[in-house]
């Protein structure tokens, strides 16, 4: 069996206290637990109500003002590349999506960052959501026929050699164009693709080097991997090749108490509205935006007010709040996630949530984070 390997996340978002001092922090936690890779998240605006993002509803508002400050992910990574000598993490976005982003200049950051970390990059990619697309102009009617041409068009310039490429595209077609900078050591940065429906499961077996899913269960999580190996079969590819890996933030606390305050919380439940429609109909509810939405990639969450995101939030099963987290005692979140290794899991992103009503309870979490974090490794 393959090692389990560990990654810690961060959201990369501005704090009151400037850009730094929070990944700064994320980032040694990494290096305290001995997390092999270090992720940066991509986004324009945050996946839940900004209206909801407060003092009243969260501690964390007092550090983070604005939840939609987000900072741009491959100026972070090479901030990181360059100031944080300690370690041997790998760097990755977890993940960039290709509709914002031309696809080759998506190749150039990765690739740049790939030598400036001696070979340790990774580049996260997918879709990308409605909420960071169209509001800014972007075409969102074929985001996953999108994300085929992009990946295809990120292999044709690594794979270039430094020669012209010409190459059809609907989205992306290139006209003699040339990509001349150097893969370290012969090998380009990994690509790791978040996947969540068939169609992309099959382009994760065509194009991938590692599969976030969507999913939240572990029997699921069996199942979709069956499918992307299955289509690196079908590929000609070794589908063993593929690192199953997983991006999961992490409730915890001190006690039960503290847990249960949490979950049962304004603003954990109004997370759930990400989750699709068939995923509230398990749990015994409809999802308020109706019976066929599909969740985070078509949710536009700065558009709804405090007092609607609240009549959301108390529709919210609290079993789907427990299931869109790891949530429990540290000994029930290592349970929990051996459950996924045990339906072939090898490789954990894992976050602190950090969403406690109080600031001082979310600071006094970060104990119990970091014991799961550190037993993890063990897996």
């Amino acid at each position: 069996m393959a090692r389990f390997g560990i990654g810690a996340m961060h959201n990369t978002i501005n704090s009151r206290f400037g850009p730094k001092p929070l990944v700064h922090a994320d980032y040694a936690i990494g290096l305290a637990c001995r997390a092999d890779s270090f992720w940066v998240a991509d986004h324009l605006n945050s996946v839940l109500p900004p209206s909801m993002w407060t003092p009243k509803h969260v501690g964390a508002a007092r550090l983070i003002p604005k939840m939609d400050a987000h900072l741009e992910p491959w100026t972070m990574l090479g901030y990181l590349a360059g100031r944080n000598k300690l370690g041997r993490m790998r760097l990755g976005v977890a993940v960039t999506d290709t509709g914002r982003r031309n696809p080759a200049v998506t190749a150039q950051a990765a690739a740049s960052l790939h030598l400036l970390t001696r070979g340790r990059a990774v580049l996260g990619i997918g879709t990308g959501e409605r909420e960071s697309n169209a509001p800014y102009g972007v075409d969102w009617s074929k985001p996953v026929a999108r994300f085929e041409e992009a990946v295809a068009t990120i292999r044709a310039l690594w794979n270039s050699k430094g020669e012209l490429v010409t190459r059809d595209s609907p989205f992306f077609p290139l006209h003699n164009a040339t990509f001349a900078l150097p893969p370290y050591k012969g090998k380009w940065p990994e690509i790791w693709i978040a996947a969540h429906g068939p169609r992309m499961m099959r382009a994760t077996g065509r194009y991938a080097d590692g599969w976030f899913p969507g999913t939240t269960r572990a029997t699921e999580y069996g199942e979709q991997l069956e499918i992307v190996r299955n289509a690196a079969s079908d590929a000609r590819r070794d589908p063993m090749a593929i690192t199953p890996a997983l991006i999961r933030f992490i409730v915890t606390g001190r006690s039960r108490n503290e847990i249960d305050e949490v979950v049962d919380s304004d603003i954990a439940r109004v997370f759930t509205l990400n989750c699709p429609a068939k995923d509230w109909a398990r749990h015994g509810a409809e999802h308020p935006l109706g019976a066929d939405f599909t969740g985070n990639q078509d949710l536009i969450p700065q558009t709804i007010d405090e007092q609607t995101a609240l009549g959301y939030a108390a529709k919210a099963p609290r079993s789907l709040v427990e299931e869109l987290f790891a949530v429990g005692t540290p000994d029930e979140v290592i349970d929990q996630m051996a459950e996924f290794r045990d339906h072939g899991l090898r490789y954990l992103v894992v976050g602190n949530l950090g969403v406690q009503p109080s600031l001082r309870k979310s600071a006094t979490a970060t104990a119990p984070y970091l014991k799961v974090v550190r037993a993890l490794k063990r897996l």
